[in-house]
């Protein structure tokens, strides 16, 4: 892993040292003070219980959210939502409950892998799940049909209390248009610049993601809209 970690930070020199109207990794926590005092606090993932965030996390996949709200919503009608519940439910009938979230075969057959998984490692029981380390618990959540590190770390930060950064689709476009990375690049390159860059702590993961989406729904579309962009200055 240390090594690893190595090659991954020297293959970011270049980057990091661009021209000074590129974005460095050493300004992420003004970046992050910027979002805080245009928006103030914002609230994490939507979600009444730490397993709705999960089925949640799983179900957006390739997705928007108000698709997922219907799906989820299906399921507390139906009183469906729960461990015990889903894991016993045929694959079929999950699927057409979670139909509007898209991809419902593919998304009823991870959900129910999830279940398996819960099943083996705390017999269902979240609080027991959330004893485990953040590492440990990140490789297992990645070795889950299904589950990518998308997923696995929103799990991680906003289901399971672990201090994990998210990457999404907004990330890398708002960033990599401040010259912080290029888009395209790996996953993993792109968590290790903001979990190096920022102190390790889970309520400014949470907030600072959470920030993230807001400007990147309000401003940073696929069409631009930079003008009021609080983050206009860092261009």
């Amino acid at each position: 892993t240390i090594f690893r970690n190595a090659l991954i930070m020297k293959s970011m020199e270049p980057i990091l040292c661009q021209k000074k109207n590129r974005l460095k990794a050493s300004q992420l926590v003004r970046v992050y003070a910027t979002l805080r005092k245009a928006y103030g606090h914002q609230r994490g993932w939507p979600g009444e219980t730490s397993f709705e965030v999960i089925v949640g996390a799983i179900l957006t996949q390739n997705t928007s959210w108000i698709q997922v709200e219907k799906a989820i919503l299906n399921l507390k009608k139906a009183k469906k939502l729960s461990f015990s519940v889903l894991r016993r439910i045929p694959k079929a009938k999950l699927a057409q409950m979670i139909r509007p979230a898209g991809y419902f075969n593919v998304k009823a057959d991870r959900l129910k892998c999830f279940m398996d998984f819960l099943a083996r490692e705390c017999r269902g029981d979240l609080t027991k799940l959330k004893r485990k380390t953040m590492p440990e618990l990140r490789e297992k959540l990645l070795a889950v049909k299904g589950v990518g590190p998308e997923t696995a770390d929103s799990i991680l930060l906003y289901a399971l209390d672990k201090t994990s950064f998210v990457i999404d689709a907004y990330t890398q476009r708002i960033f990599s248009r401040h010259g912080l990375a290029k888009a395209h690049e790996p996953y993993e390159y792109w968590r290790e610049i903001f979990t190096r860059a920022l102190p390790l702590r889970r309520d400014l993961y949470n907030d600072f993601h959470a920030q993230i989406v807001r400007i990147g729904k309000e401003h940073c579309r696929k069409i631009p809209r930079c003008e009021g962009c609080p983050l206009r200055r860092f261009l």
